[in-house]
């Protein structure tokens, strides 16, 4: 790597932490967060804001991310952009040092609050060498280290990077799932109000199965003009239906689709059958393809990002869209009643689908992180009026 810092085995004067592959280059950088060690897929993230909300976004679970803007943390971190309860990405690299925060929202530094949540982060490495590292080789294996006093077994670290399995076969999603039922309630927020109300009047009822869900969907849900309630990912088709559901969600995830739908894609069939409304992002959308037959695979180096252009084939509009996915629904080989209706301008991948004999649909991307900013709120809207329509 071309750094003050590059990779190599011997480690250099005043490396507090270090990046350790499975075949043995070692990236030595600056520890900040928690000390300690964990193992993972590298994998880059291309967006210039929302660093907590990507360290907390249970997608992220058994990675360490890699941040290509280089100055992360200036806005520190606060108890409003979690997307979930507990950060799930194991830990982050970013280029320049951490630096104290400068935003009236901060309540405490990103450093800092990095070590509350005992998660690692590496400061000073390349990371755009990193992130031209992983496009031409696919996401590694890694063990990410942090020690203060910069001791390391590397060889140690090396060889639980190279036994560890890799993301492909593995179901994360009842690692991060609720364990229970949740009435969810709370809008989207705002600089003038916070978060919002949950309205008033009759709303549709949409159960939502909680893969690793991201909290902000629920406000979207609500602010397009629904009532949610959660389940988790382990959820019965009969526990679900007797809450009373007007329509069903899936919910964004880690892992491999694969995986989890051996025990999602069944009850996910059964919802089909009441022909009640249904909504997919993310492992919601690999889910949904699944169970109608279609089939998912690990893609070459992911798309991680909030400047992905994606295509509606309908009438050719671009949305600026987020996402976080390893893995992808094959375009080849869709069964017959399944329409594409969205594409990745750049790679061509699928990026959502639509039933033609029933009201189900699903986007690979996350409508609800707002890059547009709206442009793809749409989606909640025509998912609450098919509720609607239907009830």
């Amino acid at each position: 790597m071309a750094d003050s810092r590059p990779m190599s085995i011997a480690q250099p004067p005043g490396a507090t932490a270090c990046l350790v592959f499975g075949d043995g280059r070692v990236a030595w950088g600056t520890g900040f967060g928690a000390e300690g060690s964990a193992v993972g897929e590298l994998c880059f993230h291309t967006a210039m804001t929302g660093y907590q909300e990507v360290m907390t976004d249970p997608s992220f679970a058994r990675q360490v991310v890699a941040f290509t803007f280089p100055h992360i943390g200036n806005v520190g971190a606060n108890d409003q952009d979690f997307e979930a309860d507990d950060p799930h990405a194991l830990g982050c690299i970013v280029r320049e040092a951490v630096s104290g925060p400068s935003n009236f929202r901060s309540t405490v530094g990103f450093a800092e609050w990095m070590a509350a949540n005992k998660r690692i982060g590496i400061s000073g490495l390349d990371t755009r060498a990193l992130t031209r590292l992983v496009r031409r080789e696919g996401p590694p294996n890694v063990v990410i280290a942090h020690s203060a006093a910069g001791e390391f077994d590397v060889a140690a670290l090396q060889r639980q990077a190279a036994e560890w399995p890799g993301l492909e076969g593995m179901d994360l999603a009842k690692e991060v799932s609720r364990a229970g039922l949740e009435n969810w309630s709370g809008g989207k927020w705002s600089l003038e109000l916070g978060f919002g109300g949950d309205g008033d009047g009759e709303r549709p009822h949409v159960v939502a199965i909680d893969y690793g869900a991201k909290r902000n969907i629920f406000r979207n849900l609500v602010e397009a003009g629904a009532k949610v309630t959660i389940v988790p990912a382990s959820a019965s088709f009969d526990e679900i239906m007797a809450l009373k559901p007007d329509g069903f969600f899936l919910s964004n995830g880690p892992g491999d689709p694969a995986a989890t739908g051996e025990y999602a894609v069944p009850v996910i069939r059964q919802l089909l059958e009441t022909k009640l409304p249904l909504f997919g992002i993310c492992l919601g959308h690999q889910l949904l393809a699944l169970a109608v037959g279609g089939r998912t695979s690990k893609m070459f180096q992911g798309h991680r990002g909030a400047n992905h252009p994606v295509k509606r084939i309908s009438d050719g509009r671009v949305e600026i869209t987020s996402m976080n996915h390893g893995f992808a629904v094959e375009r080849d080989g869709m069964p017959q009643g399944v329409r594409e209706t969205h594409v990745s301008l750049f790679d061509n991948s699928n990026c959502g689908l639509e039933l033609t004999d029933r009201p189900a649909f699903s986007v690979q991307y996350h409508p609800e992180a707002s890059p547009g900013p709206q442009d793809s709120f749409y989606l909640f809207e025509k998912f609450v009026g098919m509720m609607r329509e239907d009830s």
